[in-house]
């Protein structure tokens, strides 16, 4: 018996690996959260699967699903929106998992930073004006703020900020930006990225709160930084003419000619 807790990506249903829509199909037990996972992943399920959404239950009702299951003999398929190393609140399943004695596995998904930037058409790093995307949150009822980890802090690197669970604390977030990237910075608000109803808004942080109406209040990705309205960028010197590298030597004194990669073909 495995409990296989399963990405199930940011929304949209075929965003779902192949590897986590074979394992819902082959778990007799499915525990989904309801709020945000979409119904049609249920549809992989066997017939007669007990699928149950733990979005009304406690920590002890998961676990207590999970070790009836376990003691059954039963394999269970955990589901989680968009990826599980972040926001998830998987640590905590698999810290009582682990004092149980209960295998498990995990199957990541596609994050909702990564779908919202399909959405935008746009690369978060580019070269010359951000080679680094920073995932964040501001504080809220659920989890705290470690000391440190602030969007000031993260913003004097100059990195593109991918703020999530953050939307209800916009005004906050201008308001601790702008002084590092000035209020003509660039903004994408993406509301429930990938989902048929999924609303994209451009801006400025200046300008951002008045292009946000009120049911825009959850599951929106907050994206900052230069490289969302870069044009004027550098081009990688991975496809440049003259750039020596593994796959494409440039000359016969080349530390790369004749290597094992290329005499295979690779």
């Amino acid at each position: 018996m495995t409990v296989h807790f399963i990405g199930a990506g940011p929304g949209a249903p075929d965003l779902l690996t192949l590897r986590g829509r074979d394992l819902i199909a082959a778990c007799p037990v499915c525990l989904y959260a309801g709020s945000l996972v979409p119904e049609q992943v249920l549809k992989h399920c066997p017939d007669n699967a007990r699928i149950i959404n733990t979005a009304p239950l406690s920590l002890d009702q998961i676990i207590e699903e999970i070790r009836v299951a376990h003691a059954a003999g039963q394999d269970v398929a955990r589901l989680h929106s968009g990826d599980l190393s972040v926001w998830s609140a998987m640590g905590e399943q698999l810290r009582r998992l682990r004092a149980l004695d209960i295998p498990y596995a995990i199957t990541p998904g596609v994050p909702s930073f990564a779908a919202a930037a399909a959405t935008l058409g746009q690369e978060l790093t580019l070269p010359g004006v951000a080679q680094s995307v920073v995932l964040t949150r501001t504080p809220g009822r659920a989890s705290a703020m470690p000391n440190g980890e602030t969007l000031a802090n993260f913003a004097r690197t100059g990195a593109t900020l991918a703020i999530h669970l953050s939307i209800h604390n916009l005004a906050k977030v201008v308001e601790e930006l702008e002084p590092f990237y000035g209020a003509d910075c660039p903004v994408a608000i993406v509301w429930r990225a990938s989902w048929p109803d999924e609303r994209v808004v451009r801006a400025r942080l200046s300008t951002v709160q008045s292009h946000i109406d009120a049911a825009m209040n959850r599951t929106a990705l907050i994206l900052v930084g230069p490289a969302l309205g870069a044009e004027d960028f550098d081009e990688s010197c991975l496809y440049s003419v003259g750039y020596d590298r593994r796959f494409r030597p440039q000359s016969a004194d080349s530390p790369f000619a004749n290597s094992p990669d290329e005499d295979s073909g690779a």
